[in-house]
């Protein structure tokens, strides 16, 4: 019963993500522009209660609703909806402006103008994902919070961080269900089946596939039990070659994207505790990428080949939430 929540949440963003999801020949193409066939969201109505986040940089809106509160349930239910504005596609762009496009004039000076257009319906879509039934931990999840940063001796992760993070009981059954081909099976962009130093290269959820600029792919070990870059040591190091060489060739492959324009780096902490390597776009600044959380791939295969213990060794520094109980855990520790 553990790992209802989860899967459910999974399930849920995966028909979200096959609403997107292209078609198998048209991934063979490149990327996918999605389909058009209609589709319903998974609740009737949505009354706003709150504003949980919002980013004008990133145009981005996380709202906190009630939903079904006509279907006799005086209360309803928790639903968040995560509303973002689609990247340009360039081989697009042009038709906004061909033809008569709906414009209005903000301020002219000059030489200068300022409008606001009105795109075509098949131009103006907005990225909308949608966790119903939500938890209070969802809330909390999407709602902006205070950070703090904090630095984690190799001491401090054995004797704080991993008891914290075993007493969760946190699923990650739907990793499992990718790797053993029970779910997104055909959202597989490459696999190495090697048991010990294989992976898949999946799209990462947050990547609509309509457009190179934010491209996100997650490479994910069929090697069970190494949590995260505090379990790494020489051993993986053929794992992590492969990860590193592999991955980028086959983003090559299929997407025409060489290695230089990639990210490709772990987080710490990971949002899941199961070794995965994220590939991104280099222009793109995509959550968690930032000097903070973000690990270079080849950085750490460097540091295992001139130190053997360096993980279990290094103090690393990431930022936590205010009310993170793993905050207040390392910062008593550390109090003089």
């Amino acid at each position: 019963m553990a790992d209802t929540a989860p899967q459910l949440k999974r399930k849920r963003e995966q028909e979200a993500e096959e609403a997107e999801t292209p078609s198998t020949e048209e991934k063979e193409a490149g990327v996918g522009n999605g389909t058009s066939a209609p589709v319903r969201l998974p609740f009737s109505g949505f009354r706003v209660q709150k504003v949980l986040r919002e980013s004008a940089r990133d145009k981005i809106i996380f709202l906190h609703g009630k939903v079904n509160e006509d279907s006799g349930d005086t209360h309803g239910e928790d639903a968040v909806v995560i509303l973002e504005k689609t990247p340009f596609q360039v081989e697009h762009v042009a038709q906004l402006l061909t033809g008569n496009p709906e414009l209005k004039l903000q301020f002219s000076n000059d030489i200068y103008s300022t409008y606001n257009l009105f795109p075509p319906r098949h131009l103006s879509d907005i990225k909308t994902t949608v966790v119903y039934p939500a938890s209070e931990k969802h809330l909390q999840k999407y709602m902006r919070q205070d950070l703090r940063l904090i630095r984690e001796t190799g001491d401090d992760y054995r004797s704080l961080t991993l008891p914290y993070l075993e007493s969760q009981s946190l699923s990650i059954q739907w990793v499992y269900n990718i790797l053993d081909k029970k779910a997104e099976a055909d959202r597989i962009v490459f696999e190495n089946p090697d048991p010990s130093d294989g992976f898949v290269l999946i799209p990462d959820l947050k990547w609509n596939q309509q457009q190179l600029d934010d491209l996100y792919l997650i490479a994910i070990c069929h090697r069970r039990g190494i949590r995260s870059l505090r379990d790494l040591t020489p051993e993986h190091l053929p794992l992590l070659r492969n990860i590193l060489r592999e991955g980028q060739e086959a983003i090559l492959k299929r997407y025409q994207v060489t290695g230089d324009r990639l990210r490709v780096y772990l987080h710490y902490l990971p949002s899941y505790y199961h070794l995965h390597v994220h590939f991104t776009a280099l222009g793109f600044e995509a959550p968690g990428s930032g000097v903070e959380r973000a690990h270079l791939l080849a950085e750490v295969i460097e540091n295992l080949e001139c130190d053997p213990k360096h993980y279990q060794r290094r103090t690393l520094t990431f930022a936590l939430r205010t009310d993170d109980p793993l905050l207040q855990l390392l910062q008593k520790a550390q109090q003089p």
